[in-house]
């Protein structure tokens, strides 16, 4: 059997170990290497000719030109025929020279590969030293007899797919190469270190003891100590280290020869009455599944980038990292330590693919692929043993059940008992210390939290498992697909993991978006762009960042949900301390009040010292006297710079009404009342074709708007449909509404105007509005008032015919949106409004939406998503004003608020793109003046919203105003 094919993890490898900070003499091989792709596996020893090119390593040839990429969410790309590997088999030799300095300590020197994915050999100066599979794990070779001063050469051999290959089916881009560092290390002294740093949180004392050679001596300066190798020393005082509060302490191991750094951070995790405990205390994540991804590089990461990553979580209230799925680059965990992350640290194991045998040959329940399981749990867990952040260990992912993960537990059990196990697939969790799922609906995990959850088939006939899984603490493995538009339902998601000790937080799915930048594109790529056959299409653009790191809305919106501080108020005004070990003064509270969205007043509040868990009164401001709206908006800030955010960063905010209003648009609805009740100030004059109303001109015979304050108008009608999201779409038909949504031809639907009617007061327009080919319908009503400089519409809906299903008509619970749409002149592209901002917002996912005075551009207004897809929504709009560069322009007002969304194409353009460039502005603004939209929800993997917009009868009033070039005056001030 060829060894790519075989079940040894490797041949000629070193004994996995810690990762090590060492004075030993190194040298970076990283760099450009001679590299020659081949079709399938040649035979032997790379030689470099004039056919080869050049690659840089760390990287992935299909990135640099060579090949392609490949993604898949489940399936192999290749044949299930396990161990067994396609004769095209893509193999990528790799060659490069390097120096060895005369008096370089080459004796028992060491090779290291940081990973290489999937299946490598490795020869030196003509001799093969080994071979190693695991992709995303260190791997080490003894190669010092075989240098020599000055020049050497190194070659190795990486397949594509190897034995290796049916572990690693982890939903993400297959990306061959040698992607990580790549190091020539002089023969380790100190061969391994590991650390025993405890915390007692009764005492506040610490333990320390450091297992690692005999002749080391362990010196921790800052706490005065120097220890033997394996000598317990207590210290009556530390300072734990939390995700919070990530304190770390430099220590040195020191032998003749070599020092090795470290940073120790004193902690204790344990299982207390059911709950996963650290330092004491019940832990919390708000955390996320982290792929490594680059859009440029791939899995070949950089430390800015994986610092930029962890900055960025915890700027937006992010405490916890599921490794998804497999160990991150070294680098990353000591980054988690520095900068405070609770890390879930998972295995290189991933089998999904086997679903499609309906997982016959899966290697988890196969006792022949036990040591290639087992080498890869030994080598995550001594790589990784000394980080404080690292609390959990994942044994897979989404890899069914099996014994080998029986053998994995006990081992690591075993081997460090001092942390937690953690699988989520085998529903008897016979091996894990947590109850995990990933995606159920809201209700199966209140269920969870009050432990009245079904019994799994796994456990019906296991009194014994039953009730061992019933005591386990539960934590959410994925939730919250991120993928498109969304996710939506976050804080109902929220409400109910905070409300139920038993549920101890989760990870939303996921970090970043896996959208590829080739050399030279525009657009991020993703599967089925290269016109492979199988693919998994866009569900690798399923993360809260977008490729390029920018924060997508559903970041912003997670933030806001995790607010480790609550504000509630207005009267009492309290704050609420949600986090686990600290107060809050880190944090300075200050306040504003606005009118109508000018700033009228501010200060700041002095918090009392609130312990973890505790909250306090403060006295409400006051605000000057008005009968405009006003709004109280109290925010906490941090009070000095930290390692991720300078002073000032804003951690937690509220907003509430100052003098509660009986309606959220109190004041503009009280004015709409007031002019619906009086009579109407201007009359309807007819001129040939053209009816005059107000500021507006009317088609004589369709009743359609044509002009409106001197501005062409085009298309003011009724619009139910919007450009399906991901989660509109669902997953593989499963939980979507778009399906729904086109059965009842919400896509389709045709205008036909019925009467247009001069009435005393104004103009009535009553149309039908139905699809083609269904008896399903909607009657519309378009009534148009004027008064004095304002021309009023209300539109009234009516449902009409078997909308809730029959043999006939197709079921259609929903609609997209309820609202109208019209098309202004492309030069009204400046946009001011009064209502939620500054970003995005939808009924499921408006918690970050502040009430606030915002401008921008058309073009700023959109959401510029991988994928097209209906985005860009503002809500609560209380006005609206869309000018042109000389500040003429249009005021939209609406009773109750409206939604706005503004757009240079049509929802149709949107609809049909596959990516951003296919989107070509027209030459007109395209203006959706929505009553509500449907939710978002997190259907694309996960449950539908539950902010659905019901088909019902619906009636809302706009007001439409001329905007006129004025000169800039306080009254003007504009809120950022």
């Amino acid at each position: 059997m060829r060894y790519f094919e075989d079940l040894s993890p490797s041949t000629g490898g070193r004994e996995p170990r810690a990762w090590l900070r060492s004075s030993r003499p190194r040298i970076d091989l990283n760099g450009s290497w001679s590299f020659k792709l081949w079709d399938g596996a040649p035979d032997g020893i790379p030689t470099v000719d004039e056919s080869w090119g050049a690659l840089t390593v760390p990287g992935h040839w299909v990135l640099q030109g060579h090949e392609r990429p490949r993604y898949t969410n489940t399936a192999f790309p290749f044949p299930i025929d396990p161990p067994y590997t396609p004769d095209a088999n893509p193999t990528g030799d790799h060659v490069r020279t390097f120096d060895v300095p005369e008096y370089w300590p080459v004796d028992g020197a060491v090779l290291r590969f940081e990973g290489v994915d999937s299946c490598f050999k490795v020869w030196v100066n003509g001799i093969e030293v080994g071979t190693a599979k695991g992709s995303r794990l260190p791997s080490e070779f003894v190669v010092g007899e075989h240098l020599r001063p000055g020049r050497n050469l190194l070659a190795v051999r990486v397949h594509q797919w190897s034995s290796g290959s049916y572990l690693e089916d982890q939903d993400m881009w297959w990306l061959p190469g040698i992607f990580r560092d790549v190091t020539l290390l002089a023969r380790p002294l100190i061969d391994d270190v590991f650390v025993h740093a405890s915390y007692d949180h009764l005492t506040g004392a610490g333990t320390l003891r450091v297992e690692t050679v005999p002749d080391a001596v362990v010196r921790v300066p800052e706490l005065g100590i120097v220890a033997a190798p394996g000598e317990s020393v207590a210290i009556d005082a530390v300072e734990p280290w939390s995700a919070e509060e990530p304190r770390l302490y430099d220590a040195t191991v020191d032998v003749p020869g070599e020092t090795v750094e470290l940073r120790i951070g004193f902690r204790t995790v344990a299982m207390v009455d059911g709950l996963f405990t650290a330092n004491g205390r019940p832990l919390f994540f708000r955390g996320v599944n982290r792929h490594e991804h680059d859009e440029r590089r791939g899995r070949a990461m950089t430390v800015e980038a994986m610092r930029q990553d962890l900055v960025l979580m915890k700027q937006h209230n992010v405490n916890a990292v599921r490794t998804a799925h497999y160990p991150p680059h070294p680098a990353f965990l000591d980054l988690c330590d520095e900068l405070g992350l609770w890390v879930i640290d998972e295995c290189d194991i991933e089998t999904h693919g086997f679903i499609y045998t309906d997982w016959r040959g899966n290697p988890a329940d196969d006792p022949d692929w036990a040591p290639m399981m087992l080498d890869r749990m030994r080598r995550m867990v001594e790589r990784d043993k000394n980080h404080p952040s690292v609390v959990i260990w994942s044994l897979a992912n989404e890899s069914h059940r099996g014994r080998n993960f029986g053998t994995l537990a006990a081992w690591t059990r075993e081997r460090d008992p001092d942390r937690a196990v953690f699988y989520e697939r085998d529903r008897t969790y016979e091996f894990s210390d947590f109850y995990s799922l990933m995606y159920p609906p809201l209700e199966d995990l209140e269920a969870i939290g009050t432990r009245t959850e079904d019994v799994p088939d796994e456990t019906a006939d296991r009194p014994d498992l039953e009730a061992r899984r019933r005591a386990l603490p539960f934590i959410l493995a994925e939730y919250a697909h991120a993928m498109g538009n969304g996710p939506g339902g976050l804080a109902d998601y929220q409400r109910i993991l905070e409300h139920y000790p038993r549920l101890q937080g989760g990870f939303v799915w996921e970090w970043i978006d896996h959208g590829l930048l080739l050399p030279g594109a525009t657009d991020h790529v993703y599967g089925g762009d290269f016109g492979e056959r199988l693919h998994g299409a866009n569900f690798c653009i399923d993360g809260l960042l977008f490729p390029d790191r920018t924060p997508s809305p559903g970041l912003l919106e997670y933030k806001k949900v995790l607010e480790p501080i609550r504000i509630t108020g207005p009267d009492p005004l309290t704050v609420h301390n949600h986090r686990t070990f600290t107060g809050v003064d880190d944090l300075t509270l200050v306040w504003s009040i606005t009118t109508d969205g000018t700033e009228v007043a501010s200060g700041h509040l002095e918090a009392p010292d609130i312990s973890p868990g505790r909250s306090a009164d403060l006295p409400t401001p006051a605000a000057p006297f008005s009968t405009d709206e006003q709004l109280l908006t109290v925010r906490a800030v941090l009070a000095k710079d930290t390692a991720w955010a300078a002073a000032g960063h804003e951690v937690a905010w509220a907003q509430f009404p100052v003098e509660p209003p009986a309606a959220p648009a109190a004041a503009e609805a009280a004015e709409a009342a007031s002019v619906l009740e009086g009579s109407p100030t201007a009359v309807l004059l007819e001129d040939g074709e053209v009816l005059r109303l107000g500021g507006g001109e009317f088609d004589r015979a369709t009743g359609q708007l044509t002009r409106l304050f001197g501005h062409q108008v085009d298309g003011l009608v009724l619009d139910l449909w919007r450009a399906p999201t991901d989660n509109d779409n669902g997953q593989g038909g499963r939980n979507g509404v778009t399906q729904e949504w086109r059965a009842a031809g919400l896509d389709r639907l045709l205008h036909r105007v019925e009467s247009v009617e001069v009435q005393d007061d104004g103009l009535l327009v009553r149309a039908r509005v139905a699809p083609e080919g269904l008896g399903l319908a909607v009657r519309t009503t378009y009534r148009w008032r004027a008064y004095d400089d304002q021309l009023q519409l209300t539109v009234d809906v009516q449902p009409e015919g078997e909308w809730a299903g029959t043999a006939v008509t197709p079921r259609c619970g929903s609609w997209p949106r309820v609202g109208v749409r019209m098309t202004l002149p492309r030069t009204l592209e400046n946009v001011q409004w009064y209502g939620g901002g500054p970003g995005e917002s939808y009924a499921d996912s408006r918690e970050t939406a502040r009430v606030g005075r915002y401008e921008c551009t058309v073009d700023e207004l959109q959401t510029p998503y991988v994928v097209p897809q209906e985005n860009g929504a503002r809500t609560d709009v209380r006005w609206a004003e869309l000018t042109d560069a000389d500040g003429n322009g249009l005021r939209v007002t609406g009773a109750p608020l409206f939604q706005l969304t503004a757009r240079r194409w049509t929802t149709e353009d949107l609809e049909t793109a596959r990516h951003r460039s296919d989107l070509t502005p027209r030459d007109h603004i395209y203006v959706n003046l929505d009553l509500a939209q449907n939710g978002l929800g997190s259907a694309s993997c996960g449950p539908p919203t539950r902010d659905s917009l019901q088909v019902a009868p619906y009636t809302y009033t706009l007001g439409f105003h001329a905007v006129k070039p004025r000169s800039a005056g306080p009254e003007d001030h504009q809120i950022p």
